[in-house]
């Protein structure tokens, strides 16, 4: 498969969670530790927006605009550009932030916390329905990446990255996430798994930190695409533009010395990467 290209200027430091929003047809991922949510218009242009300290991940509501994690909890933006409404805080100590996550088939807000040091298990996975109310659905986790459903909704691939794993849940609305079982072993040598998304065919796209690369694995964890990144510290992906096949990849600077990786904070993309889906929206 041929390599990813540069997309963007590096206009990140911590470039996270790519998502294409179908309407108005544009991507928007999140400056994670600057608090931004940037969006990148059809003349492509970049527009920022302040969410707070930490912008975690985004994902776009039912009624229009978006929800957002944010340091300690949620937010969400009613979709006139202007207003955003900060959830009440989920947790006071101020070692521990919200990191990434996604949509269930049932319209549920999903963010996986993690410590800034990224200590061992101090970290949740919290559930906001559309009524408002909070559950946290895994406990003692490290550092909570990654998470997306399969095609039919009936299961979710999720990387705890300090784990080295991808791993599969069954899910149904009643039960929710369960009988985690581990689907793939990655080797440090390949780097860590961060945010990963899933394709219309069920390959499982998980980007590697470290690794300069995104690998695709079929739903029974056979790795069978690689795709090379001109940055080490690649952070997620998401399919998504006009015909929906277009991978585009988030990079990180944070941590490399200065000069190290100029490309390093750029979205790059491999164009007919594998057919997408519409992402699942917030139905709150």
């Amino acid at each position: 498969m041929p390599d990813a290209e540069q997309l963007t200027d590096p206009v990140a430091h911590h470039a996270e969670g790519p998502v294409w929003f179908p309407d108005p047809g544009e991507l928007r991922w999140v400056d994670m530790l600057a608090g931004d949510v940037l969006s990148l218009g059809a003349d492509g242009a970049i527009s920022r927006r302040d969410v707070g300290t930490i912008a975690a991940v985004v994902r776009p509501r039912a009624r229009g605009g978006f929800i957002v994690g944010v340091e300690r909890g949620f937010a969400l933006d009613d979709g006139d550009g202007s207003s955003l409404r900060t959830l009440p805080e989920l947790w006071q100590d101020s070692g521990v932030r919200m990191n990434e996550g996604g949509c269930d088939p049932d319209g549920r807000f999903y963010c996986g916390s993690m410590a800034y040091d990224q200590a061992t298990g101090a970290g949740s996975l919290y559930r906001l329905s559309p009524d408002g109310s909070v559950d946290v659905v895994l406990d003692s986790v490290s550092v909570s990446n990654g998470l997306e459903w399969s095609p039919d909704g009936t299961r979710a691939y999720y990387n705890d990255t300090p784990t080295q794993r991808v791993d599969v849940f069954d899910y149904s609305t009643e039960q929710g996430l369960h009988n985690r079982r581990p689907l793939v072993t990655i080797s440090s040598d390949d780097g860590s798994p961060d945010g990963l998304t899933v394709d219309a065919d069920g390959g499982i796209w998980v980007a590697l930190f470290g690794g300069s690369a995104v690998h695709r694995y079929s739903p029974d964890g056979i790795l069978d695409h690689v795709v090379s990144v001109p940055a080490s510290q690649v952070t997620a992906c998401t399919l998504g533009g006009t015909s929906m096949d277009t991978l585009f990849i988030t990079t990180s600077a944070d941590g490399l010395p200065e000069g190290k990786e100029p490309l390093a904070g750029s979205v790059f993309q491999l164009p007919h990467a594998a057919p997408g889906r519409p992402v699942r929206p917030f139905h709150g």
